[in-house]
């Protein structure tokens, strides 16, 4: 209870704490001379003592406030060990308190840092009363605020050890010296100690080595697959193996280095490995963890799976195959039910069977036509007494039909009868003109064949000088468009290509053209009715009509692709070859007369510079569509127009390719497989 003390060269704040640990603590001295005391804190533990009488230390404090009353100094009961008080002791301080003059009480706690300031700041206001008065808080509601302060610096910590490390490798000597200046680092070390800031900055450093780690986890369990799909692609092989066996089997895989490493240390992330970013081969010890047996069943599933899809896939072919149900040209939708079942569904998508469905229904077809072809070569005589211009009428169809409809392999196409009757027509078609380019079996034809082997083998030298003058890619071929209202284009396209081979080539006087047909039926400036595209430039026009309306809708067409074309580079539509034809009107419910027509017709075709046909001048009565006489004379037409503009140039025929006198006689069905060099060389030779 002295007021003056007098210890010169002693330490100030010396605790128990600090004895024989004096150099570890910051040293103040007291000061010189004697120190006037200005005021008093009395403290009393209202914590649970060992050994200890709380009534006896109240009895004690008692005492000692009646000798420091006497001082007439400044007093402040400081009740200590908040943190773990009792409520009767603190009740009973407070007691004591009012009961000595209305003494003021701060409740403190030292280990949590509660209200230790404000006691010595309420001892001070109370010897220096020009300071303001400060406002007593008792201790839970200043643990709460204190709290909350801790928190508030907690999490600024955090996110500034966060902003600066982003390595786990880092070390706290060399980020706490970076984060020294930083208020948040401050803040907190003040309020938690340096110890709390270390333990959140090591906490969070390991928090980055897990995220690490796992990262490369996901990336190693990622790359597994593979490495199975590499090493162990054959089910047979590790179908019977246990797990334990199958490592052993990778090991002695070639490529297995190529795709694991064997560490010296494990497991491999508590090891240096998890840093090697260069090395991305999987650890093998990686093998012995659930997630890596997890994806080895999945791939020994996968496999298991892919066999039975396979075999399913052939199930279902084979089914295909034996069917009676299945014939050409039926659609999925009816086959579907004959030969589907339950186990077909449960291991593949319908999707996929139509697919094999669909190049079955395409093989099938390819066969039924060969033997539907086989067929009408047995029955040549039905096409022995047709006209010359190879058109049966309807009645002579009929009677084709009746006679080949109990064949198997007529019936075979029966739900493809519009490809049957094309068939038949082109078999008529080559019964009256037998050439290479008609030929069903083209282009395996014999005479195809032979000529091919002539123009390989012999040479002409002054030919070798002019191989290069023949090889434009347009020299043989003939781009028509066909113009027409209300399916006038269509019809006329679908009968030229009646008269065409099976690979669209036409025949004029003796040599063989590649002929592409584009009909055009509506707006000529949409896109898709252009006369012209990026890959078909048009060599001529064939302009069909069988009344005042189709007539208009011919020179309007006209009038504006011609328009399209003006001002450009490429205007040759200007000058594109026409051809006017009246064609077959099917009821003349206007009234218009086939004189008028023709009259319209050749009008017009007099003001578009253009060539105008009629039924009268081509021999053939009105009623009938253009014939292949008329379809003849305009492609010779387009052709002279080609080589007039040069886009033709001259070629030289297979004929000429050699100056020998060669009559060879064979007795060959056209499509048989045979060797030509070992036919043909000997006697080419000997010529």
């Amino acid at each position: 209870a002295a007021t003056k003390l007098a210890s010169a060269e002693k330490l100030m704040y010396f605790c128990t704490d600090q004895l024989g640990l004096e150099q570890d603590f910051e040293q103040k001295q007291m000061p010189d001379g004697k120190l006037l005391v200005d005021g008093f804190l009395l403290c009393i533990d209202v914590s649970r003592g060992m050994n200890r009488n709380f009534d006896d230390q109240l009895k004690f404090v008692s005492n000692l406030y009646n000798q420091l009353a006497k001082t007439k100094k400044p007093i402040v009961v400081v009740l200590t060990k908040c943190d773990e008080g009792v409520e009767r002791y603190i009740r009973d301080a407070h007691t004591f308190a009012l009961s000595k003059k209305n003494l003021q009480v701060v409740e403190t706690s030292a280990r949590s840092n509660v209200n230790i300031d404000l006691a010595f700041s309420t001892l001070v206001q109370l010897i220096d009363k020009s300071r303001g008065k400060t406002k007593i808080i008792p201790y839970f509601e200043a643990l709460k605020q204190q709290s909350q302060q801790i928190a508030a610096a907690k999490d600024k910590y955090e996110w500034l050890v966060s902003r600066i490390v982003k390595n786990h490798n880092e070390t706290w000597s060399n980020v706490s010296r970076k984060m020294q200046s930083s208020p948040e680092y401050q803040d907190y070390v003040y309020l938690e100690g340096t110890q709390k800031a270390k333990k959140l900055f090591l906490q969070h450093v390991h928090r980055l080595k897990q995220e690490h780690i796992e990262r490369r986890r996901k990336m190693y369990l990622a790359v597994l697959p593979q490495a199975f799909e590499a090493l162990i692609p054959d089910l047979d092989e590790i179908d019977h193996l246990s797990y334990v066996k199958v490592e052993k089997l990778l090991e002695t895989k070639p490529d297995f280095l190529k795709w694991f490493i064997v560490l010296e240390e494990t497991p491999w992330d508590a090891t240096s490995h998890i840093d090697n970013m260069e090395n991305e081969r999987i650890p093998f010890d990686l093998m012995e963890t659930q997630p890596a047996e997890q994806l080895y069943e999945a791939h020994l599933e996968k496999l298991r799976n892919e066999r039975k899809r396979a075999e399913m896939r052939r199930a279902f072919k084979e089914n295909l195959e034996t069917s009676p149900f299945i014939t050409p040209g039926k659609p999925w939708e009816e086959a579907r039910s004959f030969i589907m079942n339950e186990d077909f569904y449960m291991w593949l998508e319908e999707s996929i069977y139509m697919d094999i469905y669909s190049k079955h229904q395409k093989q099938i077809i390819e066969k039924a036509k060969e033997e539907f072809q086989e067929l009408l070569l047995e029955y040549s005589e039905l096409f022995y007494e047709l006209e010359l211009d190879a058109k049966p009428s309807k009645e002579k169809m009929g009677v084709i039909q009746d006679v080949l409809g109990e064949e198997q392999r007529f019936k075979a196409l029966q739900k493809l009868q519009a490809e049957r009757d094309a068939l038949i027509l082109k078999h008529i078609h080559f019964v009256y003109h037998p050439t290479k380019e008609t030929c069903p079996s083209c282009p395996v034809c014999v005479d195809s064949k032979i000529e091919h082997l002539i123009s390989s083998r012999f040479i002409r030298p002054s030919e070798r000088n002019q191989k290069n003058l023949h090889s434009d890619s347009n020299i043989d071929r003939i781009n028509l468009v066909i113009l027409g209202k209300d399916g006038l284009a269509r019809e006329l396209a679908n009968e030229i290509r009646a008269l065409c081979t099976n690979d669209d080539k036409y025949v004029i006087e003796g040599k063989m053209y590649e002929l592409s047909l584009r009909p055009i039926e509506g707006n000529v400036r949409l896109p898709v009715n252009s006369f012209q595209t990026p890959t078909f430039q048009p060599h001529g026009c064939l302009c069909l009509y069988n009344s005042k309306e189709s007539l208009s809708y011919v020179v309007e067409s006209i009038e504006k692709s011609r328009e399209s074309t003006v001002g450009r580079r490429d205007n040759h539509l200007v000058h594109l070859p026409l051809t006017l034809i009246l064609v077959n009107k099917r009821g003349d419910t206007s009234g218009e007369t086939l004189h008028s027509l023709i009259q319209q017709g050749q009008q017009i075709a007099s003001k578009l510079q253009c060539v105008f046909l009629d039924p009268a001048s081509a021999g053939i009565g009105y009623g009938r569509n253009i014939n292949e006489k008329q379809i003849s004379q305009v492609l010779k037409g387009l052709l002279d127009s080609k080589r007039n503009l040069n886009l033709v140039s001259s070629t030289s025929s297979i004929k000429d390719l050699a100056d020998v006198d060669l009559r060879i006689v064979m007795c060959l069905m056209c499509g048989d497989p045979f060797n030509a060099d070992d036919i043909l060389l000997p006697i080419l030779q000997s010529q």
